[in-house]
């Protein structure tokens, strides 16, 4: 949000708690991936909690799809989309490469 902020991009910013994308949105996302798409879940300690399998979402886009309209928390963030493409926002300094 700052970079685009800083930037002078014009944004929207999405709630994914409270507005979870649904699976129209997150094929556009997935699609528009520019990043491996299994690096758009989380595998934080929740991931571990559910003992899920890295494996299995290599490559895999409806896994993560399926994965991300079961645990919402386990998105990757944050997510720019811009122009039909997407990218996972880590690390910040990329963000600067995609909005410019």
């Amino acid at each position: 949000m700052a970079v685009a902020e800083e930037l002078g991009v014009d944004h929207d910013v999405v709630l994914y708690i409270k507005e979870p994308p649904g699976r129209e949105e997150l094929e556009e996302i997935v699609n528009g991936l520019e990043d491996p798409v299994e690096d758009l879940v989380c595998k934080d300690s929740k991931f571990k909690k559910l003992e899920l399998n890295p494996d299995d979402f290599v490559g895999k886009k409806e896994a993560v799809i399926e994965i991300l309209l079961k645990h919402k928390q386990l998105l990757q963030r944050p997510v720019l989309v811009k122009d039909g493409k997407a990218m996972i926002g880590r690390p910040k300094a990329r963000i600067y490469d995609f909005l410019g």
